[in-house]
């Protein structure tokens, strides 16, 4: 798949042949007289592999770029180019959040062996409930109780990731779409990383990690409004993107589409396969669906959002938008984390389903939503 903007010149290609050319042919017209004028030297020897790196790295073109300060790469290009770096399995950190480089920006580590549960509680009312202590919750993994050995319930940053339908039938929404995206990120911590994917029957990243609210809409603004809708491929490219580029360990990708995945190679299935990888993202999704195409589209999109412990939202009209990623926000902004080591260790491989469980004094009812398993290990293969 093709870069955009990614073209040079054929002229420039061959001015720079021409002078590399010309080069060559100093430093050989030179190098007669430079043996005359100095004794002989032995040899200089190169310690064994190592590489001569280049001046000018900037003027490179299709190098493995900042995740920080991207502009319009593909995700699937973005991962063949940036190896996951991700620590060995059994290698520990400590439990902390640090100030990353001059950025700012706070990285929440952990222990690998730990497994974190982000968590959402409502009430019987469908409120959210957010004075809850450490006390209040029980987690299972495969119906045996964990050992909760770590909880917080603070804002804390998130990379995102906005996945925008680009197809022909959004040319008419993408104007009220783009602005709640938008909105989205205005409602979020100030300190989240955020990327934006345009897809049709392609996707392409047009905006890397940041969080320039002017980069992210001069992303948002790349519409081309044609060809079909490859969902599947693009949430998992965009998954598989945040996996080896995302510095902060909670993870959102934020996802709007009007129609049935009519373009893609991956299925249903491998896509949430993917998705629920260790320590994927949680997936919300708004789906603006006709009559015609509403209930496999609307299945697709409800399985992908409950698996990851996310929403999707169905909306009679356009202009509820801007209030569901208002909602989205605030969902994300109150969020429990949850971690515990497993009983069974990681090493034994295989599906492990979640589930966690909230009482507490002065509730009835609390329903607690997260995502329903994982695959673990696939996080820190050396």
């Amino acid at each position: 798949m093709l870069l955009r903007n990614s073209r040079v010149p054929a002229l420039l290609i061959v001015l720079l042949f021409a002078a590399i050319a010309c080069r060559h042919q100093a430093i050989a017209a030179q190098a007669p007289s430079q043996q005359q004028a100095q004794p002989q030297q032995p040899p200089s020897q190169q310690p064994q592999g190592q590489t001569t790196q280049p001046a000018s790295p900037q003027s490179q073109e299709n190098k493995t770029p900042n995740p920080q300060n991207q502009d319009q790469k593909t995700p699937s290009q973005l991962n063949q180019s940036q190896p996951n770096q991700s620590q060995p399995s059994g290698q520990q950190t400590q439990d902390q959040d640090q100030a990353s480089g001059d950025s700012g920006v706070f990285v929440f580590k952990k222990e690998v062996e730990e497994v974190m549960v982000h968590a959402t509680v409502m009430d019987d009312k469908n409120r959210l409930v957010t004075t809850l202590d450490r006390s209040a919750f029980t987690v299972f993994e495969n119906n045996q109780q964990q050992t909760i050995t770590s909880f917080r319930h603070e804002d804390v940053p998130v990379a995102m990731g906005i996945v925008i339908d680009n197809s022909g039938s959004m040319r008419e929404k993408r104007d009220k779409v783009n602005k709640a995206a938008l909105n989205l990120v205005r409602s979020s911590n100030p300190q989240d990383q955020v990327f934006v994917v345009n897809f049709n029957d392609e996707y392409y990243l047009d905006q890397a990690f940041t969080n320039n609210i002017n980069k992210l809409r001069e992303a948002l603004e790349k519409v081309e409004a044609r060809g079909g809708t490859a969902l599947y491929d693009a949430i998992v490219a965009s998954s598989d993107y945040m996996k080896k580029n995302a510095r902060l360990q909670k993870k959102v990708l934020f996802v709007v589409t009007d129609g049935e995945d009519n373009a893609s190679r991956e299925s249903l299935e491998e896509a949430v396969r993917r998705l629920q990888e260790e320590n994927g993202p949680t997936v919300y999704a708004i789906g603006l669906l006709g009559e015609e195409k509403a209930r496999r589209a609307r299945r697709a999109l409800e399985t992908i959002a409950q698996r990851t412990g996310g929403i999707a939202f169905l909306p009679r009209t356009l202009d509820e938008v801007d209030q569901i990623s208002s909602s989205v926000a605030h969902d994300i902004r109150n969020q429990y984390t949850l971690g515990y080591k497993p009983s069974t260790p990681k090493s034994a491989g295989g599906y492990r389903a979640i589930r966690a469980e909230a009482r507490a004094k002065g509730y009835g009812k609390l329903t607690v939503r997260t995502r329903s398993g994982y695959y673990p290990g696939q996080e820190h293969a050396p």
